[in-house]
């Protein structure tokens, strides 16, 4: 089995400023790190290679600073990783992003699977795993919280649908998006840390090494949409805490609420 992890590198701090002009986040200058949902897609990809043989590979898209991720997936187990960056893929959207992942997934090859985690940190959207499983005209589960078996072309899963849960099975080849339930991911290696050589680890693809050269397909200019602003969100200290048993504490709780004219 052949599979490809879409991982990405988020902020690494929740205190991340806004830029009152530009409405982005400040990035320059904080620690970055793998996003944690990616940890647990590149788990279920290495538990699955072993159940039942297959390599894993990964990709990320973002400036070239990004290849920390992937050393880092290649440290846990994956066979290398590839970095999509190119200043004309700047200002994506969700729709250009996943645009500009399908089209490095096609220069990267055939896969038998494609994991993606369930949302990232920075953005929350849960929308890229689905969008670029439409632009690669592939079957996609979201929110999988188990995989039980593979098995005459197929994933036997069970997966979230927010009022139950589902058991389904998706033929391959696929793309899923894995919740946080679903593992605990491995550490990366020390040992393999030490011993790896970045440039078999790691290679670049830029806007030039892509099929489709229409740069309006890519950034902001690829983008249906555009965020008007964004801001942190306020921060009260303001706090009450309950005194007395259930029905006191109701009765307080409810006066609270009347005084804040909530109720």
């Amino acid at each position: 089995m052949k599979i490809l992890v879409c991982v990405k590198q988020v902020p690494g701090s929740n205190n991340v400023e806004v830029d009152p002009v530009t409405g982005v986040l400040k990035r320059s200058g904080i620690p970055s790190k793998i996003n944690p949902y990616d940890l647990y897609a590149i788990e279920t990809a290495l538990t699955l290679a072993e159940r039942f043989g297959g390599t894993v590979q990964t990709l990320t898209m973002g400036p070239p600073q990004a290849k920390a991720v992937i050393l880092e997936t290649v440290c846990m187990g994956a066979s290398h990783g590839t970095v999509l960056t190119d200043r004309k893929f700047a200002g994506a959207d969700v729709l250009a992003t996943a645009y500009t992942i399908s089209q490095g997934i096609r220069k990267c090859g055939d896969f038998d699977l494609i994991l993606c985690g369930k949302q990232t940190t920075d953005g929350d959207t849960a929308q890229v795993g689905a969008e670029v499983a439409e632009y690669l005209a592939l079957p996609n589960v979201s929110n999988v919280l188990s995989i039980e078996d593979c098995r005459e072309g197929k994933l036997f899963l069970t997966a979230s649908l927010d009022d139950r849960i589902v058991t389904q099975s998706v033929r391959l080849p696929c793309l899923i998006s894995v919740d946080g339930d679903i593992n605990t991911p491995r550490l990366p290696s020390y040992k393999i840390r030490k011993s790896l050589k970045e440039e078999d680890a790691v290679r670049f693809l830029t806007f030039a090494d892509f099929d489709d050269q229409d740069p309006d397909h890519y950034g902001l200019t690829g983008s249906a949409t555009q965020v008007e602003r964004i801001f942190p969100p306020e921060k009260v200290a303001q706090k009450h805490t309950l005194q007395g048993d259930a029905a006191q504490q109701a009765d307080q709780l409810y006066r609270l609420l009347l005084d804040k004219k909530m109720l």
